[in-house]
């Protein structure tokens, strides 16, 4: 008898393949490098999605699958950002090692963090996730000294990865760097959600009372939750310093924590290509409208996100689904 592949004991191909596979998903990674040979004029933009789809899945696994919400995840964005940033600067300008350090770093913060965080629930979670960003928002741009305060941290330079590929200005290195490390996280992140961990979550965001009182370790889960949540943050931050040579004070600001929240909902929440949907249909429509209404982008990303709500159940994912499934009827009527 075939064994369970959310088991414990359950190996990580066994976790894989219990995550439905659809050829379909390939589009993504297909569209990817189609943009990197056919569309090299957008190659920054292509690298800054990928480094957001990175962030946006970090934030699904807190807000999509275990429910829990919050309004000051870029502290760990930022947090790992300014960490492989410091570290180029002062001398370690290896990518790989540089990125995994800024993760890991990111991911103790976050546990530190979760330990308070945990005890929370519903609005004094969000408002202290906010309060701490706002914290580390200000605490960043008063340490100049450190962080370069309104200036940025600038003047520092990545190493060739694995020693032969140089950055440059067109972005060919950096776009397929982010795009292989999004690879790596998301199968990550795959395997994770189809394990026990994974079910737990969705158990903590469909009855949160019910866990506890089935003797889950329910703080325990969300402890941990936020290691992994934020460490993955840590890394998409990372991405953007080592891709972009430069670390904004912004990047702890709630601008940057409200959007990847929207992108999420406009992509659908705790759907795994829900952040890839959500953070494309977000920052080209962003794009678009600033070139030709520079004043009133917003308004139109408002509008959208409006429409998301009112109209799809479950975002663009979703929309994806009801018109899958309607022309399943159509095919079999």
């Amino acid at each position: 008898m075939p064994r369970d592949a959310t088991a414990p004991g359950a190996s990580i191909g066994a976790r894989i393949l219990a995550q439905p596979f659809s050829p379909v998903e390939v589009i993504p990674w297909l569209a990817a490098l189609a943009v990197f040979f056919l569309a090299s004029d957008y190659l920054a933009l292509g690298t800054s999605m990928i480094v957001m789809i990175l962030f946006a899945l970090s934030l699904d696994l807190l807000t999509g699958y275990a429910g829990i919400v919050t309004l000051g995840h870029a502290l760990y964005f930022g947090t790992g950002a300014y960490a492989a940033g410091l570290l180029a600067k002062h001398g370690w300008s290896e990518p790989l090692t540089g990125l995994v350090m800024a993760t890991v770093f990111t991911a103790i913060v976050g546990t530190l963090l979760g330990i308070v965080l945990a005890e929370l629930r519903g609005m004094a979670s969000i408002m202290t996730s906010m309060a701490l960003g706002l914290i580390a928002y200000e605490g960043a741009k008063n340490a100049s000294w450190l962080t370069g305060g309104d200036d940025g941290l600038q003047g520092f330079s990545m190493a060739p990865v694995f020693g032969v590929f140089r950055w440059s200005v067109y972005g060919h290195t950096a776009f397929l760097y982010a795009l292989a490390w999004l690879l790596v996280f998301f199968v990550a992140i795959r395997i994770l959600v189809a394990s026990p961990f994974g079910l737990a979550l969705k158990g903590l965001r469909e009855n949160y009372g019910r866990m506890q009182l089935i003797g889950a370790p329910v703080r325990r889960h969300v402890i941990e939750l936020y290691a992994i949540s934020s460490g993955l943050a840590g890394a998409a931050g990372a991405l953007s310093a080592q891709t972009t040579s430069f670390v904004d004070v912004n990047v702890f600001s709630i601008d940057v924590s409200a959007g990847v929240l929207v992108m999420l909902v406009v992509g659908g929440l705790g759907r795994l290509y829900g952040a890839f949907a959500g953070v494309i249909v977000y920052m080209l429509i962003h794009n678009v409208a600033s070139e030709f209404a520079p004043f009133y982008w917003m308004f139109i990303i408002g509008a959208m996100l409006l429409a998301v709500v009112l109209f799809t159940r479950g975002g663009v994912m979703g929309l994806i689904d009801a018109m899958r499934r309607t022309f399943m009827r159509k095919q079999s009527a």
